[in-house]
């Protein structure tokens, strides 16, 4: 037998869960909204099923839409999923793009958000763009995923966890039955041939003579990798560097955290020879432009490509970040300086809140000296 009456819903003030029967309630909050919800216990779970407010749903079509919910459950369906069904399941393509907006804060870079784009429009978008993303299955991804496997291993790894994601949401927000099935697409695809995790670094001890005809002529890219060389900096720290980050003066470039790969600032002392490049860079400074390192188009940093391009020009086998090993390499094979001071100065995170709090406030000056005896090694003779 039913326990509520419309004149009881209607009247009802009392914050709590008020039964009308088979699973039906009425929930009234704090604040004097007023809810129905549906509690269903399945296989040992129970879970609750909102099905709109008072305001809207009369309490006879609450129970009609409790006995929709119940039935459901009993024929093995989900009631969020059927609901959203209802209301229209997105295409991967139209999944991307909510998933987009809600990430849009959590970029770094709008760069980011491109690259992220671009990799599903070229190569997952031509086979299930157009595709609900409840009926895309496992081996839809497989095959897709196949044509890049092997021949742009590291692209199609990211493709495969972009999907992951997209499938993640559309899962949460009740478009899917089931999370992304990334694991059974991985088994499915061949072993990826084996991954050299190391950037190509310059044996410290060619460094110096490296500088020499680093200097034969100048230009922002050869005054950039320079000073990449001199702090021991990552490439992309460095060409994207701002004048008001510096303190020519203390002698110091604090790069915020909004650039670093940590995303947790980073004071970098500086030696003498840097200082000068910095102030050279203010002299060949071009209007508009707050960038120390200056790109060929007017408010644009130097490209992600052009250290490389560079090297490649001197005919070094090697890459700009590499010279972060050659240093480190250089630390320890050819002085005292400790390991921690030397992990500092690199940006590399530490586990230890606690440890870390105690690098950022007590190893600037030992990082400073550290850096000192770097440039010398690195001044030619």
């Amino acid at each position: 037998m039913k326990k509520l009456s419309v004149a009881a819903v209607k009247s009802e003030s009392r914050p709590g869960k008020f039964a009308d029967g088979d699973g039906l309630y009425l929930l009234v909050k704090p604040s004097g909204a007023k809810s129905w919800i549906c509690r269903v216990q399945n296989r040992g779970r129970r879970r609750d099923f909102g099905l709109g407010s008072v305001s809207i749903i009369s309490l006879s079509l609450a129970r009609e839409r409790a006995r929709e919910v119940r039935l459901q459950i009993e024929m093995g369906l989900d009631p969020v999923f059927e609901r959203k069904r209802g209301q229209g399941i997105p295409t991967f393509r139209e999944a991307t793009a909510k998933v987009l907006v809600a990430q849009r804060d959590t970029w770094r870079n709008a760069k980011h958000e491109g690259q992220w784009q671009q990799t599903l429009e070229t190569y997952a978008f031509p086979d299930i763009g157009n595709i609900q993303v409840d009926q895309i299955t496992g081996p839809m991804i497989r095959r897709l995923l196949a044509k890049i496997w092997l021949a742009k291993p590291e692209t199609a790894r990211r493709v495969r966890q972009r999907i992951g994601t997209v499938l993640d949401w559309a899962y949460a927000e009740g478009y899917r039955q089931s999370e992304a099935p990334m694991r059974a697409v991985s088994k499915g695809l061949p072993r990826q041939p084996k991954r050299d995790e190391h950037f190509a670094a310059m044996p410290y001890d060619k460094v110096a003579a490296f500088i020499v005809r680093l200097r034969q002529r100048e230009s922002f890219s050869r005054l950039a990798l320079e000073f990449v060389i001199l702090t021991a900096g990552r490439s992309g720290e460095v060409r994207g560097a701002t004048f008001d980050e510096f303190d020519l003066t203390g002698k110091l470039w604090t790069v915020p955290k909004e650039r670093m790969k940590a995303h947790r600032e980073h004071v970098v002392p500086l030696c003498d020879r840097a200082v000068a490049i910095v102030r050279r860079c203010i002299e060949l400074k071009r209007l508009g432009s707050d960038l120390v390192f200056s790109g060929t188009k007017r408010g644009n940093p130097l490209s992600d490509m052009t250290l490389t391009k560079l090297l490649k020009e001197m005919k070094e086998p090697y890459t700009a970040h590499g010279f972060r090993s050659s240093f480190r390499d250089w630390v320890s094979e050819e002085t005292s300086h400790p390991g921690d001071v030397a992990e500092a100065a690199l940006a590399h995170l530490v586990e230890s809140k606690t440890e870390a709090a105690y690098r950022r406030g007590k190893l600037l000056a030992k990082r400073r000296i550290m850096m000192e005896d770097w440039a010398r090694y690195c001044e030619p003779s």
